[in-house]
């Protein structure tokens, strides 16, 4: 056996992914916030990158290299020089004298006027003659504030300063009530431990013998001190719920606190009874809308319970979610959806107000060309140009798929425009493909977490692909469509006799759409519709 290295020459093709091939595809994908961030970035990073004015902005300029406005010095110094009064002395701005140095000339030359440049201090009645006179005179200058123009309005700033500020952390708001709370001294690190047990839906979901385990330092404190510690944490902090080991204590400490709330906030004691008796004994049942039940238990009327049902409906099940806001993102149209009257028919645009326009800054451009640039700054120039180029590239390439893909949709789903989400054809991502001649993978990342504004409301553009079914009558329905039938035949039947699933899937037969029990039960879970028994009313 023997080992030896040989050459061979051979020829084949590969398909490999270049780096920009996939960035461009990760520019498409991206929302438009993240678009913006990206374009945002690349500005600050890229000095060969820079924003292109607007059209208006571009005419004043063109008008503006017409027309010289600046004053000659031969001619307007005099007139310049003799405008200034008496006590006035004109500003040296030669380069031979330090900033500092001229500023402290014009200072000295002119007390009175650095004086009222820094004095904020209001002016009362008594004030002299002169100083009244040098405040009000404006004949040649306006010491009045600067208005500003809306053209000088930094975008980046104004959304900084119309952003909501962070909200405190759950831990450090419970942490902060518990400081204020009047309890003895060993009380307070117990307390604070237990706090730092709390889920987010503010439950202390572990065992207090775990908890005196994980203690730190020595001694470790016992289940018993764990349990003073645990009743003064729910009698004190807010809201009323929290720290509950389950939903029934969660429960029953918010049904506390409405009994020794205020006057204006009090309920009927007999009706917090009666809820309190339910939540104790007959929780169970009353998950399952098992009412009979309860009344055949507990002795009530189902008029008493139904009192006490809208009582518990006021509770909450997650305290602590009153405390912490979710961070939700505001969502932006990608695009706009309008009905054109004249031509009867929809069309799309984009929304391009949203995304700024880009060009090349043409004097990095020639100074690239140029031969006093040394190497290394050459190639830095290069590089810039070209991921300066090929951004403004992906940007464009971004826009015109969307908006061909937005159409597309537009002219597929016309019934949906007109009567509604229960109009919504089936349209897979296959279709578009072929349809404008590009690759299925390149119609998902157009539709990924993109939103259309359109006159029904702003709607995820992924919305209007999805698989369905044909009707009896021979028309195309999306599983969407089926969505919202099933929803309006459940928001219209007898809550004392809802239908079961396999009604439903005779109710919507009745309406051409025949679809599998399990299927029906499938919906129903993501319409977050409960079983029949769940919804019957007594």
């Amino acid at each position: 056996m023997r080992f030896e290295t040989q050459q061979h020459l051979r020829m084949g093709q590969h398909m490999k992914l270049a780096p920009r091939m996939i960035q461009s595809m990760e520019i498409l994908q991206m929302p438009l916030a993240e678009l913006q961030e990206r374009i945002q970035q690349e500005l600050e990073n890229n000095p060969t990158l820079e924003l292109s004015e607007r059209e208006g902005e571009a005419k004043d300029e063109v008008a503006g290299d017409d027309v010289d406005l600046a004053p000659t010095v031969d001619e307007d110094a005099d007139e310049i020089e003799g405008s200034l009064s008496e006590d006035e002395t004109e500003l040296d701005v030669g380069d031979d004298v330090d900033d500092f140095a001229r500023l402290e000339k014009y200072e000295e030359a002119n007390p009175e006027a650095a004086e009222n440049e820094f004095d904020e201090s209001p002016r009362t009645e008594n004030a002299p003659a002169e100083q009244a006179e040098t405040r009000t005179r404006d004949d040649d200058f306006d010491y009045s504030p600067r208005q500003r123009n809306d053209d000088d309005r930094d975008a980046k700033m104004e959304a900084l300063a119309a952003t909501p500020a962070r909200s405190v952390s759950l831990g450090d708001q419970l942490l902060e009530q518990w400081g204020l709370a009047e309890v003895r001294p060993v009380l307070k690190p117990l307390g604070e431990l237990i706090i730092s047990f709390l889920d987010a839906d503010g439950y202390l979901r572990t065992g207090l013998d775990v908890i005196a385990d994980r203690a730190p330092g020595e001694p470790k404190p016992t289940v018993a001190q764990l349990e003073d510690a645990l009743k003064a944490v729910q009698l004190f902090l807010e809201p009323p719920g929290v720290a509950a080991r389950d939903a029934r204590e969660c429960l029953l400490l918010q049904l506390d606190a409405l009994e020794d709330g205020e006057e204006e906030t009090r309920v009927e004691p007999e009706v917090v009874a009666h809820a309190r008796l339910i939540v104790e004994n007959h929780l169970d049942d009353l998950m399952n809308n098992r009412l009979p039940r309860v009344s055949e238990k507990t002795k009530l009327t189902l008029a008493q319970i139904r009192s006490a049902l809208e009582l518990l409906k006021r509770l909450s099940l997650a305290p602590a979610r009153r405390l912490v806001t979710d961070d939700v993102r505001p969502i932006v149209a990608d695009a706009i959806v309008e009905y054109d009257a004249e031509n009867d028919r929809y069309v799309a645009y984009l929304n391009e107000t949203r995304i700024p326009d880009l060009r090349i800054n043409q004097e990095y451009a020639l100074l690239g060309k140029g031969k006093e640039m040394d190497k290394r700054g050459k190639e830095f120039l290069r590089t810039s140009l070209s991921n300066a180029s090929w951004l403004i590239d992906a940007v464009n390439q971004r826009k015109q798929t969307l908006l061909r893909v937005v159409q597309a949709v537009v002219d597929a789903q016309r019934d949906y425009f007109d009567f509604g989400p229960q109009a919504l054809k089936p349209l897979p991502m296959t279709q578009v493909a072929e349809q404008l001649g590009i690759h299925v993978a390149t119609v998902s990342r157009a539709v990924s977490e993109k939103y259309i504004q359109t006159p029904r409301g702003v709607v995820p553009l992924r919305k209007f692909f999805s698989g369905g079914v044909q009707t009896e009558g021979g028309e195309d329905m999306a599983w969407d469509a089926i969505k919202v039938a099933l929803r309006d035949i459940i928001d219209h039947e007898d809550k004392k006799k809802p239908w079961s699933d396999d009604a439903l899937v005779e109710e919507l037969k009745g309406r051409g759409i025949e679809i599998a029990r399990r299927t029906v039960a499938k919906y129903r879970d993501q319409l977050n519709i409960p079983a029949a028994r769940l919804r019957r009313e007594f």
